[in-house]
C-alpha cells in the first residue's frame, strides 16, 4: 500500500531577509523556522532544506541497511548514520556523504561494506537523489 507524507512551508518576504516555517504535517511532530541565512550561512537555531534532506537520507539508508543485514541473517545491534548534505549557493546541492558505523555480530568488514553499498544504491531516498554524487564511509565496530 502506498503512503503519502506531507510537509508545508509558509514563507513571507523575499529570499534574502524573508523567513518561513516548515511544518511536518503528517506526523505533527513540529514546525521549524527556515531562512536563506540558515541555508547558506549559519543555522542559528533554524533548519534548511538540506538538513531536512540529510534527516530523510540518514533514516532511509539506516532502514535499508538494517533490512538488508537482517535478510542475510546478520541483524544489526546498532547503526549510526550521519548524512552530510553540501549546498553551494548558485550551484545547489553538490554532494552527499553518508557515514555509517555499525555493530553487527557475525559479519565481516567486507560483508558490512557490501551491505552498506547496496543500501546506498537502493534506499528510496538515494534513488530520489540520483542526480547528486553520494559517497559512503562504512565502519564495522567491534
Amino acid at each position: 500500500m502506498a503512503t503519502t507524507r506531507t510537509a508545508t512551508t509558509q514563507w513571507k518576504g523575499a529570499l534574502i531577509g524573508g523567513a518561513g516555517t516548515v511544518s511536518l504535517d503528517t506526523s505533527g511532530v513540529g514546525s521549524y523556522e527556515v531562512t536563506w541565512a540558515s541555508r547558506a550561512e549559519e543555522a542559528n537555531g533554524k533548519t534548511s532544506p538540506e538538513e531536512l534532506i540529510a534527516a530523510a537520507h540518514s533514516s532511509c539508508f539506516s532502514m535499508a541497511l538494517s533490512h538488508g543485514l537482517a535478510g542475510a541473517d546478520t541483524p544489526p545491534e546498532s547503526l549510526q548514520t550521519v548524512a552530510n548534505v553540501t549546498f553551494q549557493p548558485g550551484e545547489g546541492i553538490t554532494g552527499i556523504t553518508l557515514s555509517v558505523k555499525g555493530r553487527v555480530p557475525g559479519i565481516t568488514a567486507e560483508a558490512f561494506e557490501a551491505a552498506a553499498q547496496d543500501a546506498k544504491a537502493n534506499c528510496p531516498v538515494s534513488k530520489a537523489l540520483a542526480g547528486v554524487n553520494i559517497t559512503l564511509e562504512a565502519e564495522l565496530l567491534a
